[in-house]
Protein backbone atom coordinates (compact mmCIF):
# COMPACT_ATOMS: atom_id res chain seq x y z
CA UNK A 1 0.00 0.00 0.00
CA UNK A 2 2.94 2.28 0.71
CA UNK A 3 4.12 1.84 -2.89
CA UNK A 4 0.77 3.12 -4.22
CA UNK A 5 1.07 6.35 -2.20
CA UNK A 6 4.39 7.10 -3.89
CA UNK A 7 2.98 6.95 -7.42
CA UNK A 8 2.95 10.30 -9.20
CA UNK A 9 -0.75 10.00 -10.03
CA UNK A 10 -1.56 10.27 -6.31
CA UNK A 11 -0.61 13.95 -6.49
CA UNK A 12 -3.66 16.02 -7.48
CA UNK A 13 -1.38 18.67 -8.98
CA UNK A 14 0.23 16.05 -11.23
CA UNK A 15 -3.13 14.52 -12.24
CA UNK A 16 -4.76 17.80 -13.17
CA UNK A 17 -1.59 19.02 -14.87
CA UNK A 18 -1.61 15.90 -17.04
CA UNK A 19 -5.27 16.52 -17.84
CA UNK A 20 -4.47 20.03 -19.06
CA UNK A 21 -1.58 18.74 -21.17
CA UNK A 22 -3.56 16.00 -22.92
CA UNK A 23 -6.58 18.32 -23.06
CA UNK A 24 -4.51 20.61 -25.28
CA UNK A 25 -3.95 17.70 -27.68
CA UNK A 26 -7.67 17.02 -27.78
CA UNK A 27 -8.50 20.70 -28.29
CA UNK A 28 -6.32 21.07 -31.37
CA UNK A 29 -7.68 17.78 -32.72
CA UNK A 30 -11.27 19.05 -32.50
CA UNK A 31 -10.27 22.50 -33.74
CA UNK A 32 -8.98 21.01 -36.99
CA UNK A 33 -11.96 18.67 -37.39
CA UNK A 34 -14.51 21.49 -36.98
CA UNK A 35 -12.56 24.29 -38.67
CA UNK A 36 -14.25 23.41 -41.97
CA UNK A 37 -17.84 23.61 -40.68
CA UNK A 38 -18.03 27.38 -41.07
CA UNK A 39 -15.95 27.33 -44.26
CA UNK A 40 -18.42 25.36 -46.38
CA UNK A 41 -19.44 28.37 -48.47
CA UNK A 42 -15.79 29.26 -49.13
CA UNK A 43 -14.99 25.67 -50.10
CA UNK A 44 -17.84 25.95 -52.59
CA UNK A 45 -16.89 29.36 -53.99
CA UNK A 46 -13.08 29.05 -53.99
CA UNK A 47 -12.59 25.33 -54.65
CA UNK A 48 -15.87 24.49 -56.40
CA UNK A 49 -17.07 21.86 -53.90
CA UNK A 50 -20.64 20.63 -54.37
CA UNK A 51 -22.77 19.70 -51.35
CA UNK A 52 -22.05 16.02 -52.01
CA UNK A 53 -18.31 16.66 -52.34
CA UNK A 54 -18.31 18.60 -49.08
CA UNK A 55 -20.07 15.70 -47.40
CA UNK A 56 -17.48 13.35 -48.92
CA UNK A 57 -14.66 15.49 -47.55
CA UNK A 58 -16.18 15.52 -44.05
CA UNK A 59 -16.78 11.77 -44.16
CA UNK A 60 -13.27 10.87 -45.39
CA UNK A 61 -12.03 11.37 -41.84
CA UNK A 62 -13.90 8.24 -40.81
CA UNK A 63 -12.79 5.89 -43.62
CA UNK A 64 -9.66 4.44 -41.95
CA UNK A 65 -11.55 3.85 -38.73
CA UNK A 66 -14.68 2.45 -40.37
CA UNK A 67 -13.32 0.21 -43.12
CA UNK A 68 -9.78 -0.44 -41.91
CA UNK A 69 -10.93 -0.62 -38.27
CA UNK A 70 -7.91 1.47 -37.28
CA UNK A 71 -9.45 2.67 -34.03
CA UNK A 72 -9.98 -0.98 -33.01
CA UNK A 73 -6.49 -1.95 -34.15
CA UNK A 74 -5.14 1.19 -32.53
CA UNK A 75 -6.82 0.23 -29.26
CA UNK A 76 -5.36 -3.27 -29.47
CA UNK A 77 -1.94 -1.83 -30.30
CA UNK A 78 -2.36 0.48 -27.31
CA UNK A 79 -3.14 -2.43 -24.99
CA UNK A 80 -0.15 -4.33 -26.39
CA UNK A 81 2.53 -1.65 -26.86
CA UNK A 82 1.49 0.96 -24.34
CA UNK A 83 0.67 4.65 -24.35
CA UNK A 84 3.96 6.18 -25.43
CA UNK A 85 4.72 4.35 -28.69
CA UNK A 86 1.07 4.17 -29.74
CA UNK A 87 0.34 7.80 -28.91
CA UNK A 88 3.35 9.24 -30.71
CA UNK A 89 2.73 7.17 -33.85
CA UNK A 90 -0.92 8.09 -34.26
CA UNK A 91 -0.62 11.74 -33.23
CA UNK A 92 2.14 12.03 -35.84
CA UNK A 93 -0.28 10.65 -38.46
CA UNK A 94 -2.84 13.22 -37.28
CA UNK A 95 -0.37 16.11 -37.70
CA UNK A 96 0.84 14.83 -41.08
CA UNK A 97 -2.73 14.60 -42.36
CA UNK A 98 -3.54 18.11 -41.14
CA UNK A 99 -0.52 19.56 -42.97
CA UNK A 100 -1.39 17.61 -46.14
CA UNK A 101 -4.96 18.94 -46.05
CA UNK A 102 -3.75 22.53 -45.67
CA UNK A 103 -1.24 21.99 -48.49
CA UNK A 104 -4.12 21.06 -50.79
CA UNK A 105 -5.52 24.59 -50.40
CA UNK A 106 -2.20 26.44 -50.73
CA UNK A 107 -1.40 28.78 -53.59
CA UNK A 108 1.82 26.88 -54.30
CA UNK A 109 0.00 23.57 -54.79
CA UNK A 110 -2.84 25.08 -56.81
CA UNK A 111 -0.29 26.72 -59.12
CA UNK A 112 1.05 23.28 -60.09
CA UNK A 113 3.24 22.49 -57.10
CA UNK A 114 4.47 19.11 -55.86
CA UNK A 115 1.82 16.42 -56.36
CA UNK A 116 -0.58 18.55 -58.42
CA UNK A 117 0.13 16.80 -61.72
CA UNK A 118 -0.25 13.38 -60.10
CA UNK A 119 -3.62 14.39 -58.64
CA UNK A 120 -4.87 15.48 -62.08
CA UNK A 121 -4.04 12.09 -63.61
CA UNK A 122 -6.96 10.13 -62.13
CA UNK A 123 -10.65 10.63 -61.18
CA UNK A 124 -11.10 13.72 -63.38
CA UNK A 125 -14.56 14.36 -61.92
CA UNK A 126 -12.82 15.52 -58.73
CA UNK A 127 -10.53 18.54 -58.59
CA UNK A 128 -6.81 18.13 -57.67
CA UNK A 129 -7.48 20.30 -54.60
CA UNK A 130 -10.25 18.00 -53.38
CA UNK A 131 -8.16 14.86 -53.94
CA UNK A 132 -5.17 16.21 -52.01
CA UNK A 133 -7.46 17.35 -49.20
CA UNK A 134 -9.12 13.91 -49.13
CA UNK A 135 -5.69 12.30 -48.76
CA UNK A 136 -4.92 14.65 -45.89
CA UNK A 137 -8.29 14.04 -44.28
CA UNK A 138 -7.64 10.29 -44.49
CA UNK A 139 -4.30 10.47 -42.66
CA UNK A 140 -5.72 12.94 -40.16
CA UNK A 141 -8.59 10.57 -39.37
CA UNK A 142 -6.18 7.62 -39.24
CA UNK A 143 -4.38 9.28 -36.34
CA UNK A 144 -7.05 11.39 -34.69
CA UNK A 145 -9.44 8.69 -33.49
CA UNK A 146 -6.73 6.49 -32.00
CA UNK A 147 -5.22 9.57 -30.34
CA UNK A 148 -8.54 10.03 -28.52
CA UNK A 149 -8.42 6.36 -27.45
CA UNK A 150 -4.89 6.97 -26.13
CA UNK A 151 -6.04 10.02 -24.18
CA UNK A 152 -8.94 8.03 -22.73
CA UNK A 153 -6.53 5.37 -21.48
CA UNK A 154 -4.23 8.06 -20.08
CA UNK A 155 -7.13 9.36 -17.98
CA UNK A 156 -7.98 5.87 -16.75
CA UNK A 157 -4.30 5.45 -15.83
CA UNK A 158 -4.12 8.67 -13.84
CA UNK A 159 -7.69 9.07 -12.51
CA UNK A 160 -9.26 5.65 -11.91
CA UNK A 161 -11.03 5.85 -8.54
CA UNK A 162 -10.14 9.55 -8.31
CA UNK A 163 -12.78 11.70 -10.04
CA UNK A 164 -12.58 9.74 -13.29
CA UNK A 165 -15.93 10.97 -14.66
CA UNK A 166 -15.02 14.57 -13.82
CA UNK A 167 -11.72 14.07 -15.66
CA UNK A 168 -13.59 12.67 -18.68
CA UNK A 169 -16.03 15.57 -18.47
CA UNK A 170 -13.18 18.07 -18.50
CA UNK A 171 -11.52 16.12 -21.32
CA UNK A 172 -14.71 16.47 -23.33
CA UNK A 173 -14.77 20.15 -22.37
CA UNK A 174 -11.30 20.60 -23.85
CA UNK A 175 -12.52 19.00 -27.08
CA UNK A 176 -15.54 21.29 -27.20
CA UNK A 177 -13.26 24.28 -26.54
CA UNK A 178 -11.45 23.36 -29.74
CA UNK A 179 -14.77 23.19 -31.60
CA UNK A 180 -15.91 26.51 -30.10
CA UNK A 181 -12.72 28.29 -31.14
CA UNK A 182 -12.80 26.73 -34.62
CA UNK A 183 -16.34 27.97 -35.26
CA UNK A 184 -15.43 31.44 -34.02
CA UNK A 185 -11.89 31.91 -35.33
CA UNK A 186 -11.84 29.92 -38.57
CA UNK A 187 -14.33 31.99 -40.63
CA UNK A 188 -12.80 35.22 -39.32
CA UNK A 189 -9.30 34.16 -40.38
CA UNK A 190 -10.57 33.07 -43.79
CA UNK A 191 -12.38 36.31 -44.50
CA UNK A 192 -9.87 38.73 -43.00
CA UNK A 193 -7.00 36.84 -44.64
CA UNK A 194 -8.91 37.04 -47.93
CA UNK A 195 -8.31 33.36 -48.59
CA UNK A 196 -9.42 29.97 -47.38
CA UNK A 197 -5.86 28.68 -47.01
CA UNK A 198 -5.04 31.05 -44.12
CA UNK A 199 -7.63 29.51 -41.81
CA UNK A 200 -6.72 25.93 -42.71
CA UNK A 201 -2.97 26.40 -42.27
CA UNK A 202 -3.58 27.93 -38.86
CA UNK A 203 -5.56 24.84 -37.86
CA UNK A 204 -2.81 22.52 -39.15
CA UNK A 205 -0.12 24.34 -37.17
CA UNK A 206 -2.18 23.88 -34.00
CA UNK A 207 -2.24 20.12 -34.59
CA UNK A 208 1.56 20.11 -34.88
CA UNK A 209 1.71 21.89 -31.52
CA UNK A 210 -0.42 19.03 -30.16
CA UNK A 211 2.28 16.57 -31.28
CA UNK A 212 4.87 18.54 -29.30
CA UNK A 213 2.57 18.45 -26.25
CA UNK A 214 2.43 14.64 -26.42
CA UNK A 215 6.22 14.44 -26.55
CA UNK A 216 6.23 16.38 -23.27
CA UNK A 217 3.64 13.95 -21.82
CA UNK A 218 5.96 11.02 -22.62
CA UNK A 219 8.42 12.31 -20.02
CA UNK A 220 5.76 12.12 -17.29
CA UNK A 221 4.60 8.70 -18.45
CA UNK A 222 8.16 7.37 -18.20
CA UNK A 223 8.38 8.68 -14.65
CA UNK A 224 5.12 7.15 -13.42
CA UNK A 225 6.01 3.79 -14.97
CA UNK A 226 9.36 3.84 -13.20
CA UNK A 227 7.60 4.61 -9.92
CA UNK A 228 5.29 1.64 -10.13
CA UNK A 229 8.28 -0.52 -11.17
CA UNK A 230 6.79 -2.07 -14.29
CA UNK A 231 6.43 -1.29 -18.00
CA UNK A 232 2.71 -0.62 -17.80
CA UNK A 233 -0.14 -0.53 -15.32
CA UNK A 234 -0.68 -4.28 -15.78
CA UNK A 235 1.25 -7.29 -14.62
CA UNK A 236 2.49 -9.68 -17.28
CA UNK A 237 -0.25 -12.20 -16.44
CA UNK A 238 -2.87 -9.51 -16.98
CA UNK A 239 -1.78 -8.45 -20.47
CA UNK A 240 -4.41 -8.14 -23.18
CA UNK A 241 -4.74 -11.09 -25.57
CA UNK A 242 -6.69 -11.12 -28.83
CA UNK A 243 -9.35 -13.53 -27.57
CA UNK A 244 -10.38 -10.96 -24.93
CA UNK A 245 -12.28 -9.09 -27.63
CA UNK A 246 -14.84 -11.94 -27.68
CA UNK A 247 -15.71 -11.22 -24.06
CA UNK A 248 -16.10 -7.51 -24.82
CA UNK A 249 -18.56 -7.94 -27.71
CA UNK A 250 -20.56 -10.65 -25.93
CA UNK A 251 -21.59 -8.13 -23.27
CA UNK A 252 -25.02 -6.76 -24.27
CA UNK A 253 -24.62 -3.66 -22.10
CA UNK A 254 -21.42 -2.81 -23.97
CA UNK A 255 -23.18 -3.35 -27.31
CA UNK A 256 -26.03 -1.03 -26.30
CA UNK A 257 -23.54 1.69 -25.30
CA UNK A 258 -21.71 1.16 -28.59
CA UNK A 259 -24.95 1.56 -30.61
CA UNK A 260 -25.96 4.59 -28.56
CA UNK A 261 -22.53 6.03 -29.28
CA UNK A 262 -22.77 5.67 -33.07
CA UNK A 263 -26.34 6.98 -33.40
CA UNK A 264 -25.91 9.84 -30.92
CA UNK A 265 -22.65 11.14 -32.35
CA UNK A 266 -23.93 10.70 -35.92
CA UNK A 267 -26.80 13.02 -34.99
CA UNK A 268 -24.43 15.66 -33.61
CA UNK A 269 -21.05 15.91 -35.38
CA UNK A 270 -22.37 15.73 -38.97
CA UNK A 271 -25.10 18.19 -37.95
CA UNK A 272 -22.42 20.62 -36.72
CA UNK A 273 -20.64 20.24 -40.07
CA UNK A 274 -23.79 21.47 -41.86
CA UNK A 275 -25.22 23.74 -39.14
CA UNK A 276 -23.72 27.11 -40.24
CA UNK A 277 -25.00 26.56 -43.78
CA UNK A 278 -28.37 25.42 -42.38
CA UNK A 279 -28.69 28.57 -40.26
CA UNK A 280 -27.76 30.73 -43.23
CA UNK A 281 -30.38 29.12 -45.46
CA UNK A 282 -33.22 28.86 -42.93
CA UNK A 283 -32.69 32.03 -40.91
CA UNK A 284 -30.61 34.24 -43.26
CA UNK A 285 -27.76 34.47 -40.74
CA UNK A 286 -24.37 35.53 -42.16
CA UNK A 287 -21.46 33.08 -42.39
CA UNK A 288 -19.57 34.59 -39.42
CA UNK A 289 -22.70 34.89 -37.30
CA UNK A 290 -23.75 31.33 -38.21
CA UNK A 291 -20.39 30.12 -36.93
CA UNK A 292 -20.99 31.99 -33.68
CA UNK A 293 -24.46 30.47 -33.27
CA UNK A 294 -23.10 26.98 -33.94
CA UNK A 295 -20.35 27.62 -31.39
CA UNK A 296 -23.02 27.89 -28.68
CA UNK A 297 -23.15 24.05 -28.72
CA UNK A 298 -19.53 23.51 -27.63
CA UNK A 299 -19.83 26.49 -25.29
CA UNK A 300 -22.69 24.71 -23.53
CA UNK A 301 -20.74 21.46 -23.34
CA UNK A 302 -17.71 23.21 -21.88
CA UNK A 303 -19.88 24.49 -19.06
CA UNK A 304 -22.06 21.45 -18.39
CA UNK A 305 -19.93 18.36 -19.14
CA UNK A 306 -17.60 18.75 -16.11
CA UNK A 307 -20.63 19.33 -13.87
CA UNK A 308 -22.36 16.21 -15.18
CA UNK A 309 -19.10 14.28 -14.83
CA UNK A 310 -18.86 15.34 -11.19
CA UNK A 311 -22.45 14.20 -10.70
CA UNK A 312 -21.66 10.77 -12.19
CA UNK A 313 -18.62 10.48 -9.92
CA UNK A 314 -20.63 11.32 -6.82
CA UNK A 315 -24.18 10.16 -7.56
CA UNK A 316 -24.00 7.74 -10.50
CA UNK A 317 -27.12 7.42 -12.71
CA UNK A 318 -25.06 7.14 -15.91
CA UNK A 319 -27.67 5.21 -17.92
CA UNK A 320 -30.39 7.66 -16.87
CA UNK A 321 -28.19 10.59 -17.97
CA UNK A 322 -27.70 8.98 -21.39
CA UNK A 323 -31.45 8.53 -21.83
CA UNK A 324 -32.18 12.16 -20.92
CA UNK A 325 -29.42 13.43 -23.22
CA UNK A 326 -30.71 11.41 -26.19
CA UNK A 327 -34.26 12.63 -25.55
CA UNK A 328 -33.13 16.28 -25.49
CA UNK A 329 -31.22 15.76 -28.74
CA UNK A 330 -34.36 14.39 -30.41
CA UNK A 331 -36.41 17.34 -29.14
CA UNK A 332 -33.95 19.91 -30.53
CA UNK A 333 -33.81 18.32 -33.99
CA UNK A 334 -37.61 18.26 -34.15
CA UNK A 335 -37.65 21.97 -33.25
CA UNK A 336 -35.12 22.74 -35.99
CA UNK A 337 -37.01 20.68 -38.58
CA UNK A 338 -40.58 21.85 -38.00
CA UNK A 339 -40.58 25.28 -36.34
CA UNK A 340 -39.32 28.75 -37.30
CA UNK A 341 -37.90 29.35 -33.81
CA UNK A 342 -34.48 31.01 -33.76
CA UNK A 343 -31.63 28.56 -33.08
CA UNK A 344 -29.64 30.32 -30.32
CA UNK A 345 -31.31 28.83 -27.23
CA UNK A 346 -31.72 25.41 -28.83
CA UNK A 347 -28.02 25.19 -29.68
CA UNK A 348 -27.27 25.71 -25.98
CA UNK A 349 -29.85 23.03 -25.18
CA UNK A 350 -28.15 20.75 -27.70
CA UNK A 351 -24.95 21.46 -25.79
CA UNK A 352 -26.64 20.19 -22.61
CA UNK A 353 -27.57 16.95 -24.39
CA UNK A 354 -24.05 16.69 -25.76
CA UNK A 355 -22.78 17.04 -22.19
CA UNK A 356 -25.01 14.46 -20.53
CA UNK A 357 -24.33 11.53 -22.83
CA UNK A 358 -20.52 11.67 -23.19
CA UNK A 359 -20.00 12.59 -19.51
CA UNK A 360 -21.83 9.40 -18.54
CA UNK A 361 -20.94 7.09 -21.43
CA UNK A 362 -17.14 7.12 -21.63
CA UNK A 363 -16.25 6.66 -17.93
CA UNK A 364 -18.94 3.94 -17.62
CA UNK A 365 -16.64 1.68 -19.64
CA UNK A 366 -14.65 0.86 -16.48
CA UNK A 367 -17.80 -0.85 -15.17
CA UNK A 368 -18.18 -3.09 -18.23
CA UNK A 369 -14.67 -4.23 -19.23
CA UNK A 370 -11.42 -5.17 -17.52
CA UNK A 371 -8.66 -2.59 -17.32
CA UNK A 372 -6.45 -4.61 -19.67
CA UNK A 373 -9.23 -4.35 -22.30
CA UNK A 374 -9.85 -0.60 -21.99
CA UNK A 375 -7.93 0.43 -25.11
CA UNK A 376 -9.62 -2.20 -27.28
CA UNK A 377 -13.08 -1.44 -25.88
CA UNK A 378 -12.68 2.28 -26.56
CA UNK A 379 -11.13 1.58 -29.96
CA UNK A 380 -14.08 -0.56 -31.01
CA UNK A 381 -16.49 2.17 -29.93
CA UNK A 382 -14.60 4.80 -31.90
CA UNK A 383 -14.49 2.59 -35.00
CA UNK A 384 -18.23 1.96 -34.93
CA UNK A 385 -18.81 5.64 -34.14
CA UNK A 386 -16.83 6.44 -37.27
CA UNK A 387 -19.24 4.35 -39.33
CA UNK A 388 -21.78 7.07 -38.60
CA UNK A 389 -19.26 9.89 -39.06
CA UNK A 390 -18.43 8.44 -42.48
CA UNK A 391 -21.87 7.57 -43.80
CA UNK A 392 -24.07 10.32 -42.38
CA UNK A 393 -22.28 13.36 -43.90
CA UNK A 394 -22.36 11.72 -47.34
CA UNK A 395 -26.03 10.86 -46.89
CA UNK A 396 -26.77 14.40 -45.68
CA UNK A 397 -25.05 15.89 -48.72
CA UNK A 398 -26.94 13.58 -51.09
CA UNK A 399 -30.29 14.34 -49.40
CA UNK A 400 -29.52 18.06 -49.58
CA UNK A 401 -28.76 17.90 -53.30
CA UNK A 402 -31.85 15.74 -53.99
CA UNK A 403 -34.10 18.06 -51.96
CA UNK A 404 -32.79 21.11 -53.84
CA UNK A 405 -32.60 20.33 -57.58
CA UNK A 406 -31.26 23.13 -59.73
CA UNK A 407 -29.25 24.72 -56.89
CA UNK A 408 -31.90 27.15 -55.60
CA UNK A 409 -30.80 30.33 -53.87
CA UNK A 410 -32.20 29.13 -50.53
CA UNK A 411 -31.72 25.45 -49.65
CA UNK A 412 -34.41 23.33 -48.00
CA UNK A 413 -32.76 21.54 -45.06
CA UNK A 414 -35.87 19.94 -43.52
CA UNK A 415 -35.28 16.38 -44.88
CA UNK A 416 -31.67 16.48 -43.62
CA UNK A 417 -32.70 17.59 -40.12
CA UNK A 418 -35.39 14.89 -40.05
CA UNK A 419 -32.67 12.33 -40.72
CA UNK A 420 -30.74 13.64 -37.69
CA UNK A 421 -33.94 13.36 -35.66
CA UNK A 422 -34.33 9.71 -36.65
CA UNK A 423 -30.79 8.96 -35.47
CA UNK A 424 -31.58 10.69 -32.16
CA UNK A 425 -34.62 8.45 -31.72
CA UNK A 426 -32.49 5.35 -32.21
CA UNK A 427 -30.01 6.63 -29.63
CA UNK A 428 -32.84 7.07 -27.14
CA UNK A 429 -33.95 3.49 -27.73
CA UNK A 430 -30.45 2.11 -27.10
CA UNK A 431 -30.17 4.16 -23.91
CA UNK A 432 -33.37 2.57 -22.61
CA UNK A 433 -32.09 -0.89 -23.53
CA UNK A 434 -28.82 -0.19 -21.70
CA UNK A 435 -30.64 0.74 -18.51
CA UNK A 436 -32.79 -2.39 -18.79
CA UNK A 437 -29.75 -4.64 -19.30
CA UNK A 438 -27.95 -3.02 -16.38
CA UNK A 439 -30.95 -3.72 -14.12
CA UNK A 440 -30.86 -7.38 -15.19
CA UNK A 441 -27.10 -7.97 -14.88
CA UNK A 442 -26.19 -5.46 -12.15
CA UNK A 443 -23.08 -4.03 -13.84
CA UNK A 444 -23.21 -0.96 -11.61
CA UNK A 445 -23.63 1.52 -14.46
CA UNK A 446 -26.05 3.52 -12.29
CA UNK A 447 -23.67 3.55 -9.29
CA UNK A 448 -21.16 6.33 -8.46
CA UNK A 449 -17.68 5.96 -9.95
CA UNK A 450 -15.62 7.33 -7.06
CA UNK A 451 -14.26 4.84 -4.55
CA UNK A 452 -15.70 5.18 -1.10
Amino acid sequence: MEQVRKVLSDSPYARWGILILVGLILSVNYYFYDAFSSLKSLLTSELGFSNTQYGLFVSFYAIPNTFLLMAVLGGMILDKLGIRRTGFTFIFFMAFGAVLTAYGTSGYYRAGGLGYEMMTSFLPQYSPELKMMLAGRFFYGLGAETSIVVISKILVKWFKGKDLALAFGLKIGFGRLGTFLALRVSPTLAQEGAQLSTAIWFAAILVCIGLLAFIIYILFDLRIDREIKQGSLLKETEKFVIKDIVGIVSNRAYIYILLLCVTFYAAVFPFVAFAPDFFFNKFGISAIESGKVTSLLPLGTMLFTPLFGLMVDRKGKSATAMIIGAAVLLFVHLIFAFTPLKPHFFMILLGVAFSLVPAAMWPSMVKLVKEKEIGTAYGLMYSVQNLGLWGVPILAGIILDKANPGNPEVLNYTPVIMMFGGLSLLGLLFGILLKWENSRRNFGVELPLNKK
